[in-house]
Formats: structure tokens, sequence, C-alpha cells
């Protein structure tokens, strides 16, 4: 096995325990959670990171026979590729007059940790890759990293003060803005 191959390998595997650790939590997360939108955030979390899973194992598997990094991953797609635009809309629906608790407050804090997380461990993992299709998995782990890091931060702020929310999200409504 290749130098390079035994770094994607290491890279992999920590990435498992990452996304697994995340599904663990966002599955934990869904039956603590008192409002409906927070379990629907986390149940979409729980899915993404599944996908994670799978994408990680298949090709981790493929790399442990001795073939190069491949494409096949891209088969395995989140559910929802735009989830905080899937969130607004749903807080659009719901209004400002929400109530949380603060476990769910809590939970979306670890959440946010835990995804910055993840996105700085693909960065430092996308600068030591030479390999182009590797190259193109992390960019892809990244970005939607990102992409749930700010659905859980639209969450939080709606759930902390949905006055705010509106106010701030839905200036372009507003005349002269």
């Amino acid at each position: 096995m290749t130098e390079m191959s035994e770094s994607s390998l290491k890279m992999l595997n920590l990435a498992l325990e990452k996304e697994e650790r995340g599904r663990d939590f966002y599955k934990d997360a869904v039956s603590r959670c008192s409002t409906e939108l927070g379990k629907e955030m986390f149940r979409n979390l729980m899915a993404d990171e599944g996908i994670h899973i799978k994408r990680v194992k298949q090709i981790y598997e493929s790399l442990q026979k001795g073939q190069p990094w491949s494409a096949q991953w891209k088969s395995h797609k989140v559910e929802n590729e735009d989830l905080q635009k899937l969130v607004r809309d749903r807080m659009l629906k719901l209004g400002s007059k929400v109530k949380s608790e603060s476990g769910d407050l809590d939970a979306l804090k670890i959440g946010l940790e835990m995804e910055q997380g993840a996105v700085n461990f693909y960065e430092e993992q996308l600068e030591k890759s030479t390999d182009h299709l590797e190259r193109d998995f992390i960019t892809c782990m990244i970005a939607e990293e990102r992409s749930h890091y700010a659905a859980l931060q639209d969450v939080k702020l709606y759930l902390e003060d949905p006055e705010s929310w509106f106010s701030e999200k839905e200036r372009s409504t507003l005349d002269g803005a």
C-alpha cells in the first residue's frame, strides 16, 4: 500500500469516527428536543451523517483493497442539498410565536461545535491532499458541513429570538431595503 493510501485511510478512519459521533448525537437530540422544528432539523442532520458514513465506508473499503480513489462516493447524495433553505421555509411557516426549551438550545450549541469541528477537520485534510478525487470528496464534505452549520445557526437564532430572526432574515421584504 502506498504512503498516500495509508494517509487517506487514516483520514477516512478519523472522518468515520466523527461522522458516527455526529449521527449518534443527532439521533439522541431528536428524542430530547421539545420543538418539532428542532426534531426535524436533527432528523435531517442524522440522515446526512448517515450518508457521510456510507461514503466514507465505501471509499475506505475500496482503498483498503488497493483500488485508487474513484468518484463512486458521489452516488450517495444527501436528502436535502439546501438544508438551510428547507429550515428557513419551515420557520417562515411557523411564524414568530415559538417557544423552545433550554435543552433544545444546548443541543443546537453542541451541534454547532461538532459541525465547526468537522469543517476544521476536513479543511486540514484538504491542505494535505494531493489526489484530485480525494480533494473533490473533501471539498464536498466541507460544503455539506458548512451547510449544516449555517442551518443550525439559523435554527438557534430563531428559537432564541424569533422576532430578531425575522427582522434579520427577511430584511429584503422591508420597504427601502
